[in-house]
């Protein structure tokens, strides 16, 4: 139990640096040319996608929405890192990281 709060924990605080290193950017040409933020928010979703690997592991009941996707996500960030598509990054932190933040967080609160 307290290796998978540990892990959920990992992916708030994932999330939470995300928020931090996007500080002002709100747009996609500012993130595009930004390298510093650009590879510190690619390492925290690395971060993001092994804690949820670990998570299946250790409890394969344990599901995350779009478990696969992350984990799929987590082997591009680390294997093909030259193929990332910053668009496809950008749209992860607009449109999913909100959600995934408040399932984990609820899934906190549970353990």
């Amino acid at each position: 139990m307290h290796r998978k709060i540990k892990l959920f924990s990992d992916i708030v605080n994932s999330i939470n640096l995300i928020e931090e290193f996007l500080g002002p950017i709100n747009l996609f040409e500012e993130y595009s040319v930004d390298l510093k933020t650009k590879s510190a928010i690619e390492r925290q979703l690395g971060i993001i996608g092994e804690a949820i690997k670990r998570l299946k592991e250790i409890d394969p009941t344990e599901l995350i929405k779009y478990q696969h996707d992350i984990i799929g996500f987590r082997n591009i960030i680390i294997h093909n890192y030259d193929g990332l598509d910053d668009t496809l990054v950008w749209s992860i932190i607009k449109e999913d990281l909100v959600s995934l933040k408040k399932e984990v967080l609820a899934k906190l609160e549970t353990q």
